[in-house]
């Protein structure tokens, strides 16, 4: 996550700064710099790209966050006090100690072996983290879609915390996330996003600069998985990165809620159904669609300078039939996601490099990165691919 680089005399003053704007991460830790001069501070994921003052002054830092021990702490109390120290630990690792924050709503999976004490897990978190208006068990992906199957197991009514026959008034799971500065709407339930991924969309952002700056004109950038938009989201808060855009995807419920933020970041009239891709502006290609069959269309074969590919189940299958979608005559970029066993990751490369096109001159190979654990055998990876024109 990121985090801002202070010297340590001014770290109080920051910190209020912050927290008055409401862009200190909650939950996370300040913590001393390898120089011992300057410490960094946690940046709520809903803080702009681009810091204003007084802050600009302060150099911005993509570090792996540290938990505030304290609310930790409030968690492991509340549960021991409503099952028992000694139930706490016979259970040992299995409890859902670690959690997914999507605006108001906390996300956790719980063990099928704990599954009778998803009430005190959900009231355990509830009274730990008092901003949070819901909690919710991850039960998995379902379909064709993937679609996350997310079960309300706690919320707050009027001041108290239920945990059984929770209305619908306080179970909605649609909301508006921040995140760089924007708002994004989304429903885990129907098109699910990890806010925990906002460094990569970052990582993104300085890539498709740099690429930009190699150009030297607008990016014309193609995201045929986008679900409701983060990725685009970091990338329009960029003044003039962004030229043309293709947003797609197959899921008709996250392609409506794309067209609700794109009217937003755009400021522009988009229509309120989703609808088969097609040209709604001059500059904007969006709409339901197969990613794998948009090369079939001439219009937009070979036009795009950056491609997104987040379907990490499938990313290495699905190449093949991507990388026409690039514009060839010049340098271009492929930035994708894959999930992997470590033990599988270098077979996974040399895949990549089978598949994709030469490599751009002075650009190192497309390998994966490892990112986080998915599971407790496979690793979320990420990769960029500075494709050679022809």
């Amino acid at each position: 996550m990121r985090h801002l680089k202070v010297k340590n005399l001014d770290v109080e003053a920051n910190l209020r700064l912050l927290r008055d704007r409401g862009w200190l991460a909650q939950g996370m830790r300040v913590f001393p710099h390898e120089d011992g001069q300057h410490r960094l501070i946690p940046l709520d994921p809903g803080a702009p790209v681009l810091i204003p003052k007084p802050f600009d002054i302060h150099e911005i830092l993509l570090h792996e966050g540290l938990l505030d021990t304290r609310t930790d702490s409030d968690w492991w109390n509340h549960l021991a006090n409503l099952v028992g120290g000694d139930v706490v630990e016979s259970f040992g690792d299995s409890w859902p100690s670690s959690h997914e924050f999507i605006a108001d709503m906390m996300v956790v999976r719980i063990e099928e072996s704990l599954e009778a004490f998803s009430s005190q897990i959900a009231e355990a978190k509830l009274r730990a983290h008092p901003h949070i208006r819901l909690v919710l068990n991850d039960e998995g992906v379902q379909g064709e879609l993937r679609i996350r199957k997310l079960s309300p197991i706690g919320a707050r009514l009027d001041g108290d915390i239920v945990t059984r026959d929770i209305p619908e008034e306080v179970s909605s799971t649609r909301v508006m996330v921040r995140e760089s500065g924007r708002t994004i709407l989304c429903d885990p339930n129907k098109a699910y996003f990890s806010t925990k991924l906002q460094s990569e969309r970052l990582e993104t952002l300085s890539l498709a600069k740099e690429l930009r700056s190699l150009l030297n004109r607008p990016l014309r950038v193609c995201d045929p998985f986008c679900g409701v938009g983060p990725a685009l989201s970091t990338l329009l808060s960029e003044p003039g990165l962004v030229g043309d855009v293709l947003a797609s995807d197959l899921n008709p419920d996250a392609v409506e809620m794309l067209l609700d933020n794109l009217r937003r970041w755009d400021n522009r009239n988009y229509p309120k159904k989703p609808i088969p891709i097609s040209r709604i502006f001059d500059d904007r290609f969006v709409g339901v669609a197969d990613a794998t069959l948009i090369s079939e269309n001439p219009v937009l074969f070979g036009r795009w300078d950056l491609l997104i590919v987040n379907l990490p189940h499938r990313t290495i299958d699905l190449l093949p039939s991507l990388v026409p979608l690039l514009d060839r005559t010049s340098p271009s970029m492929i930035r994708g996601r894959v999930i992997a066993s470590e033990s599988e990751i270098e077979k996974a490369n040399s895949a990549l490099r089978e598949t994709l096109p030469p490599t751009y001159d002075g650009k190192e190979d497309p390998k994966l990165r490892i990112k986080r654990d998915y599971s407790s055998i496979l690793r979320l990876c990420s990769f960029q691919a500075w494709i050679a024109p022809e």
